[in-house]
């Protein structure tokens, strides 16, 4: 049976404990929960703008083509990383470059 990971082109996925270290790090955190797209990708372009280079924006959803179209919507202003808790909430590190 195939995993979400054959069908999508997510960026790497981190450890539950990574991940929460990462959420008490954030400089901005965005609720996306009940968002699609292409809301979440245009609220990401806007928070990153009011960032510095190294800040982490992080956006919380239950989006998953979020997951993928966030991260590729943000090309190279932002590495990122993803987190699924297995439970359909998924949260999206962008670390600003």
């Amino acid at each position: 049976m195939p995993s979400i990971d054959d069908v999508t082109d997510a960026p790497d996925e981190l450890s539950d404990d990574r991940a929460d270290e990462l959420l008490e790090e954030a400089d901005l955190v965005q609720d996306m929960m009940g968002e699609v797209c292409p809301y979440p990708q245009v609220e990401a372009k806007k928070g990153l703008q009011q960032l510095e280079s190294g800040d982490l924006l992080v956006q919380e959803t239950d989006h998953v083509p979020c997951t993928e179209n966030v991260p590729k919507a943000v090309g190279d202003d932002a590495e990122a990383k993803v987190w699924r808790s297995g439970d359909a909430t998924y949260r999206i590190y962008l670390r600003k470059q």
